[in-house]
């Protein structure tokens, strides 16, 4: 569980950083959950952009992405979506530490 400070720091860190994921009409697939949770082993913190076609808006997907993917939903502004894990893979510059 991360504390609201670890939230602002996650947040800030993913401010700069382009979408990785696109959710639209077709919405969240076993693909997308698998391409997801490749990127946030590799990467720890990913941005998710829910696009104006999508069925459902973000506020609502952050809950059960962060589910399926076992990440932490770091925030929602607008149509984006941040989501963090913890990577126990070498090499990595963890986020957090």
């Amino acid at each position: 569980m991360l504390t609201p400070k670890q939230r602002k720091i996650l947040e800030a860190k993913a401010n700069p950083i382009d979408a990785a994921f696109q959710i639209g009409k077709g919405g969240i697939t076993d693909n997308f959950v698998e391409s997801l949770n490749d990127a946030l082993r590799s990467r720890e913190l990913v941005k998710i952009s829910v696009l104006k076609n999508s069925q459902t808006d973000a506020k609502e997907l952050i809950g059960g992405l962060a589910a399926l993917t076992a990440a932490e939903a770091v925030a929602v502004r607008g149509g984006k979506i941040v989501l963090y894990k913890y990577s126990d893979k070498d090499g990595i510059n963890h986020i957090l530490q």
